[in-house]
């Protein structure tokens, strides 16, 4: 049950998290214009209803519907929805945000099963035609569902939950939310909480009384950064107490409320001081009236303060120096008297529960000696882009300390036998369990920049026997050549810069037909490169994503080659930017030595932006020799 409610979180909130911009604006437009905002101007306070009315229903069924049904189905999703905000009628009915997140997959699902249903059966010749008219008709039948059932039942469910809400503030038992709304956080349903259920009743009540206490729930910062400050105090696991300062900035500047997440699991007592602290701060906004204008996300204290009416900043400021003050107070014997876990065991956890919301179930397996561990493997699905970075990373990072490790990249279905300790992304746990049933997994999100990275870094550096640091470093055929850059994998006409944003999958389909131009791929390899990211993402990290082909799509390489299309305002992929798009194709291991140039460039931060922004192509070349 767990595990079905996470994944419906997690799908809900995906709906949300790509057009947070959108609510932003929003919010920023509420909070300047309105007549009790900082700069009161009607005529754009007057754009403000068109967003919260048309714009952000129609960007979430598009979104949700496109997840469901592809492009396609996004656009059935935003005809939907129009049938929904017609039935509740328009201006005068509630916003439609929880109707869009029922009819945009709803629409995607339908015209997915008519795809489906045609596939082999289309006259040739009719393809735009039918694709066309069946986008029309059906969309045109599920708004009119729309108008006449989803709209209205949404709005009487949102009725119902908002009338609830209103007694619980009256009856002041509102701070009780806190109970749930820490524990869930932890288990990695912050976003859905918040965007799925307070967005939606905040921006009811914020219609009717220009704020809501709702948007103050999840977003709040305090009780995570007591709990935060509490670790860098009083810790006495040094490398705990070492990280815990970083991870206060990304939190409480970043809003990143994931980073303390493991402090929680380090030492579950723990979750007390943000439960707490939490409901001590939401007395505290209920007795005083307080709320925001819209939205807070991401959870930062930059964003918490500039959705609040500008009278009660103070009151805010206060409010998340309650929950903080308690936090921290509560928090802070717990972990005195309490010798706990390591952050690298707690960052362990976190994985495992990051893919068990994500609906796999893996058994990492028992952590392994340093001593013990003679072979790391990186591995994705193909063997080829990604893995082949990150390995190459770690291993320069490594190889001082242990110069006797192997690090090399697979594909997550050719593990050798002798792998001590593979790492794989979540999504591929499933089958690096099974090709490597005797390795230790490390599951991370990207291969360039993981917490569970510097988790395992630690853990092979720890305790260095003083033997093996002294041991020569003996090159494999299996290690990646540090090679420079080869001008025919790389040439000029392979680089692009200076392109505007796109969808991911089609900045990915722009490198596979610049790959195909240049002779390097058959044209079929293209789809291979859109099916791997349909299956996990090929996002790097530091703005860097490289997607490739399938592992199947091997034999549609015809030589090895990269291509580099650069983004300087980034493609979103999946809530990260990449400034960075590599297209690969190999044959054997003739690109690595070019993957280990672009991974000894992008740890130089300089040449990394110089990278990201520059439009000399000679300029580009030149790093590469």
């Amino acid at each position: 049950m767990k595990n079905g409610l996470q994944r419906f979180g997690k799908f809900l909130s995906a709906m949300v998290m790509p057009n947070i911009g959108a609510f932003i604006a929003w919010g920023f437009i509420t909070a300047l214009f309105i007549a009790d905002g900082w700069i009161p101007n009607a005529k754009l306070a007057s754009i403000q209803p068109y967003m919260l009315t048309f714009l952000l229903p129609m960007l979430i069924a598009y979104t949700g519907g496109k997840q469901v049904g592809g492009d396609r189905g996004g656009v059935m999703g935003a005809i939907a929805v129009m049938g929904c905000i017609a039935g509740v009628g328009g201006f005068d009915g509630q916003p439609m945000l929880m109707g869009a997140m029922v009819m945009g997959p709803f629409a995607g699902w339908v015209i997915k099963k008519f795809d489906k249903a045609m596939d082999g059966h289309m006259p040739a010749g009719f393809e735009m035609l039918i694709n066309n008219f069946s986008v029309g008709i059906l969309g045109m039948i599920v708004a009119i569902i729309g108008y006449f059932i989803i709209g209205p039942f949404m709005s009487a469910v949102l009725a119902v939950l908002t009338a609830g809400v209103n007694v619980l503030v009256k009856a002041k038992l509102i701070p009780l939310a806190a109970i749930f709304i820490e524990p869930a956080k932890v288990l990695f349903l912050n976003n859905a909480i918040n965007h799925g259920i307070f967005t939606p009743i905040g921006i009811e009540q914020a219609k009717e009384a220009g704020k809501s206490i709702m948007y103050m729930l999840e977003a709040n910062p305090g009780p995570g950064l007591g709990v935060l400050l509490a670790y860098a105090i009083f810790a006495k696991d040094k490398v705990t107490k070492s990280s815990a300062p970083g991870a206060i900035i990304i939190h409480f500047f970043g809003g990143i409320h994931e980073i303390y997440f493991p402090y929680i699991l380090m030492n579950p007592v723990v979750i007390i001081a943000p439960i707490v602290g939490n409901i001590c701060a939401i007395t505290f906004f209920t007795f005083t009236k307080c709320g925001l204008i819209g939205p807070s996300s991401p959870g930062s204290i930059i964003a918490y303060l500039s959705m609040s009416p500008k009278s009660q900043i103070p009151l805010t400021i206060l409010g998340v120096l309650i929950a903080t003050v308690v936090s921290f107070l509560i928090a802070s014997p717990i972990i005195r008297m309490s010798d706990g876990k390591s952050l690298e065991d707690a960052q362990d956890d976190m994985a495992a529960k990051k893919a068990e919301s994500k609906g796999i179930t893996v058994d990492p397996g028992e952590k392994k000696d340093a001593d013990k561990v003679k072979k790391i493997v990186f591995a994705c699905d193909a063997g080829m882009g990604s893995s082949a970075m990150g390995a190459t990373k770690f291993r320069n990072r490594v190889k001082a300390q242990r110069p006797d490790l192997t690090v090399i990249n697979t594909s997550v279905d050719n593990i050798p036998a002798d792998c001590d300790i593979a790492v794989v992304q979540a999504v591929l746990a499933d089958r690096a369990r099974k090709s490597a049933p005797q390795a230790q997994l490390v599951i991370i999100n990207n291969f360039l920049q993981d917490p569970n990275l510097d988790g395992l870094y630690e853990q092979m550096t720890a305790k260095v026997d003083a033997s093996a640091q002294a041991a020569a470093t003996v090159e494999t055929k299996e290690e990646a050549p540090v090679a420079s850059g080869n001008a025919k994998i790389l040439v000029e006409e392979g680089i692009k810069t200076g392109l505007k944003p796109v969808d991911k999958f089609e900045a990915i389909k722009a490198a596979g037909k610049l790959l195909n131009e240049l002779g390097y791929v058959e044209e079929g390899y293209i789809d291979a490169m859109v099916k791997r990211e349909q299956t996990v993402t090929t996002y790097m990290g530091l703005g860097v994503a490289i997607p490739h082909g399938t592992g199947d799509a091997k034999k549609k390489v015809q030589k090895t080659g990269i291509v580099m299309l650069q983004y300087p305002e980034g493609v979103d992929f999946d809530g990260e930017k990449a400034q960075l798009v590599f297209g690969i194709a190999g044959i054997g291991n003739e690109h690595l030595g070019l993957l280990a140039k672009i991974s000894e460039i992008i740890e130089d931060p300089e040449r990394l932006e110089q990278l990201k922004t520059t439009e000399n192509v000679d300029e580009i070349m030149e790093m590469f020799k």
